[in-house]
């Protein structure tokens, strides 16, 4: 029999998974004991995403009626419920660009329709960090943009948008993660901004998603000298200025798994910490995120790591039992709110037309009717544990069909790699495209495409990062998201379909 100090652990634990189904073969038989022990819930990553996905909800609520589901769906360039083909809904960066309230409100009502259509609760977004460091390797073009006031608008549209359908919104990365250059997947970035910036700039977005109601924060893995040594997540002052703002509802963290937690405190000394400085759900991570390292059973590890860490913290008094409590209350009297939900009726919508009207061309003309087909050279940066900057099917969607499509990892790539590379896509025959999504930021891409632009001055780039600062020598297409609709409207617009 489950201990009661594992059941009140279990409470506030939220871990990623293995598998497809609760039952059967390669069902994570650890988890349904966790989930009828009390576990807070789980949230879906790329590898759980079948079309059974509403059967697996339903079993995982029928194992325990007060489980959370979440998932990590933003629209755009990030995606788990289209991740095998790639999101058809904006993107924030679009949404940013096309600065229409009532858009970004329709996005969030359609992510909420299609969340619950599978069964699922909270939605890992929006975005409400402000982007003010162009290098920023894991927030670009997630975020609405570089302004705190687009952002804010925004970011509380989205959230009306999604609650009115009857998920909870969860905005993140608080109090901030815009101006770092650095990935917290893989470092512990410090944001040494005046605290006044801080607050007049990173903190706005995240007052517009309180004003809004949203139910639930996430945290940050970064640190802000000014307001002490530890990360965000695990520091008591950071988070009591959250509750300060007047935030009421469930502060979640970021996944414990990524390096600026497990490789300084590990999972088990993070999930004690956090729950100390004020946390209520931990976020344990992906399983898969450790890559070829992960063992066959790292979900259960994980979770076994947060658990057992904080049983014993809960044994020795370290961790004060009534604050575990009250994390727990928060998160099942949110389950208990969304249970009794009556979601309003999604409006009619449209997202490839939205995302047509984001489209901005800078250099020239780019639509050529008389183009039979297009060469892709696909450029984009390497995938990240956040974002699948490299998908195939953002190339894919632009060649079509009848297209040629070249995979050219421009930073590794040799010259020699590199120029074979762009005369296969010239043999090809086909309008000649550049598909990248740094030009500020990594100068092979840049370099790349003025060699293009010495062989094929017709040819064309599209970027689906953030819009280049300086000009390219070549007609630019900003799509602003590496999604499977940008993809489709920029091959639209080339071809002047």
């Amino acid at each position: 029999m489950t201990d009661e100090l594992t059941r009140l652990a279990n409470s506030v634990l939220w871990p990623g998974f293995f598998g497809t189904r609760l039952d059967g073969d390669g069902a994570p038989v650890w988890l349904r004991d966790a989930l009828e022990n009390d576990l807070a819930g789980v949230v879906y990553f790329g590898q759980n995403i079948t079309e059974d996905l509403a059967q697996l909800s339903a079993q995982i609520h029928e194992a325990n009626p007060d489980a959370l589901i979440g998932i990590d769906e933003e629209g755009g360039s990030v995606t788990r419920l289209e991740a095998a083909t790639g999101s058809t809904l904006p993107g924030a960066a679009q949404l940013g660009v096309l600065d229409d309230v009532e858009a970004t409100r329709s996005t969030g009502a359609e992510l909420a329709r299609r969340a619950r259509a599978v069964g699922v609760d909270v939605v890992l977004g929006p975005v409400a960090d402000v982007n003010t460091d162009p290098r920023n390797p894991v927030i670009g073009v997630r975020a609405f943009g570089a302004d705190a006031d687009v952002v804010s608008r925004h970011v509380a549209a989205e959230v009306q948008g999604m609650q009115d359908g009857g998920v909870a919104a969860c905005v993140k990365h608080f109090p901030g993660h815009g101006d770092t250059h650095l990935d917290s997947h893989h470092a512990l970035p410090v944001i040494e901004l005046d605290p006044a910036e801080i607050e007049r700039v990173h903190l706005e977005p995240f007052r517009a998603a309180i004003a809004s109601g949203v139910e639930t924060i996430m945290t940050a893995h970064i640190v802000v000298p000014a307001w002490g040594e530890r990360p965000a997540t695990l520091n008591p002052d950071v988070l009591a200025r959250l509750r300060g703002m007047g935030f009421e509802g469930v502060i979640i963290t970021d996944a414990l798994d990524m390096a600026a937690v497990r490789e300084s405190v590990g999972i088990g000394g993070g999930a004690v910490q956090a729950l100390a400085a004020g946390v209520d759900l931990l976020c344990i991570g992906n399983p898969t995120n450790p890559g070829d390292a992960a063992s066959s059973d790292q979900d259960e590890r994980d979770y076994l790591s947060a658990r057992e860490a904080i049983v014993a913290a809960l044994r020795t008094g370290e961790l004060p039992r009534a604050r575990v409590e009250e994390a727990r209350d928060r998160v099942r009297a949110l389950a208990a709110r969304l249970r009794a939900a009556a979601p309003a009726q999604a409006p009619a919508f449209d997202g490839g037309a939205i995302v047509r009207r984001t489209l901005r061309v800078t250099g020239g003309g780019v639509a050529d009717a008389d183009a039979s087909a297009l060469s892709v050279v696909d450029a984009r940066r390497r995938a990240t544990l956040a974002v699948d900057s490299a998908a195939s099917y953002v190339a894919e969607a632009i060649a079509g069909d009848d297209g040629f499509r070249v995979r050219l990892d421009v930073q590794r790539a040799t010259p020699e790699e590199r120029d074979a590379a762009l005369q296969r896509a010239i043999d090809a025959g086909g309008r000649l495209v550049l598909l990248i999504d740094r030009p500020d930021v990594d100068a092979p891409q840049r370099e790349l495409v003025e060699l293009a632009a010495q062989h094929r001055p017709d040819a064309v780039v599209v970027n689906v990062g953030l819009a280049a600062q300086r000009p390219l020598p070549l007609p630019v297409v900003d799509v602003t998201a590496a999604s499977r609709a940008g993809a489709e409207a920029a091959r639209a617009l080339l071809l002047g379909s």
